[in-house]
């Protein structure tokens, strides 16, 4: 009798001891060359966000209440993936400086985790803008090599369970549509509007240094022509860019155009578009000319040149020509090439 209470009071003291599951997940490591904020923001695409403070040394430690699945964290401007579950213990460790190389997990999941590190790593090695440049079996070539060498990857982490792996196929998949649908577009873009073909025209755009601008004023000069927005976050990041390329090359044989399609949609009335686009050229001290579009998405070269997003830049001939009608961005190398093969 004297035996059987020792193991039932073993037995209490045993599931008396024993920890609840945790409803968090604790996150911590390091991270060497931290930006300036000392931050680090999880996030998803349901939108979970939460920033998590890095001390002086780097280092850092917090809990999250999460929904099992991937997330993001940023570092300032490197990003990366994580896979969170509650009650787990997940590590990692990263030189801002070399993120990409150096950023390995450790802890629960880890294994999960550097599954997807390196898919990142095999993705940035088949998927650059060259492969918008190419035709549709070149294209479809890339994406086949590229889900030839994944299917290798998980064959090396066997481990992981079929469910993680069924939710990375899926995203995959998505991905290649999205990369697809993006490069059927420029495929029908090229064959619109064709390089040498004679390019649509903008008559008397309003000119913010004064009076009006016509394309044909341009003639005798390429012509490289930015279509933006001042609500739009993607036009405004290649800014910097922009007046780089126009102070690189202000006294060579080539005009710089920005085209504004601010419209009383996004503005609350087309006087309102119209001042917002005054001030922000005015206060970000914008280079090039400045022209404000006829009548905004609608106008008859946005329309000819088929924009339905931005920014989009267009590049012409000296002789009002088309060269390229969805140029390299200001901030991609491509485009310094594509002058300097025209020897602008």
């Amino acid at each position: 009798m004297k035996k059987i209470f020792a193991v039932l009071a073993l037995t209490l003291a045993i599931i008396s001891c024993k920890s609840e599951p945790k409803d968090y997940v604790t996150l911590s490591g390091k991270i060497e060359n931290v930006n300036d904020q000392k931050k680090i923001t999880i996030l998803n695409r349901t939108g979970f966000k939460k920033e998590i403070t890095v001390n002086e040394d780097g280092t850092f430690n917090d809990t999250l209440r999460v929904v099992e699945g991937r997330y993001n964290f940023t570092d300032g401007n490197q990003y990366g993936s994580i896979y969170l579950k509650n009650n787990n213990e997940s590590v990692f460790t990263v030189d801002a400086k070399d993120f990409d190389n150096t950023l390995t997990f450790a802890g629960d999941e880890a294994d999960k985790n550097n599954f997807m590190i390196t898919k990142v790593l095999l993705q940035g090695q088949y998927l650059s803008e060259d492969i918008f440049d190419g035709d549709e079996a070149t294209f479809d070539k890339v994406f086949a090599d590229l889900k030839s060498d994944l299917e290798e990857l998980k064959a090396k982490h066997a481990s992981i369970d079929s469910t993680f792996f069924g939710n990375e196929d899926k995203d995959f998949e998505m991905m290649y549509k999205s990369y697809k649908n993006y490069h059927t577009g420029k495929l029908a873009l090229r064959q619109a509007l064709p390089k040498g073909m004679v390019s649509p025209s903008f008559e008397e755009y309003e000119n913010f240094a004064g009076g009006t601008t016509s394309l044909s004023d341009l003639k005798g000069k390429y012509v490289y022509i930015d279509v933006w927005a001042t609500w739009c976050g993607p036009c405004k990041r290649e800014i910097p860019s922009l007046k780089e390329v126009e102070t690189k090359y202000h006294d060579k044989n080539i005009e710089f155009v920005s085209i504004s399609v601010d419209d009383a949609r996004r503005s609350g009335s087309d006087e309102k578009a119209h001042e917002a686009w005054k001030k922000m050229v005015a206060e970000k001290e914008l280079g090039g000319i400045q022209l404000f579009s006829d009548n905004a998405w609608k106008s008859d070269f946005i329309q000819a040149y088929k924009i339905n997003g931005i920014p989009r830049f267009i590049l012409i001939d000296p002789e009002g020509n088309i060269v390229s009608p969805d140029a390299p961005r200001p901030s991609s190398d491509k485009l310094i090439e594509l002058f300097d093969s025209l020897s602008i």
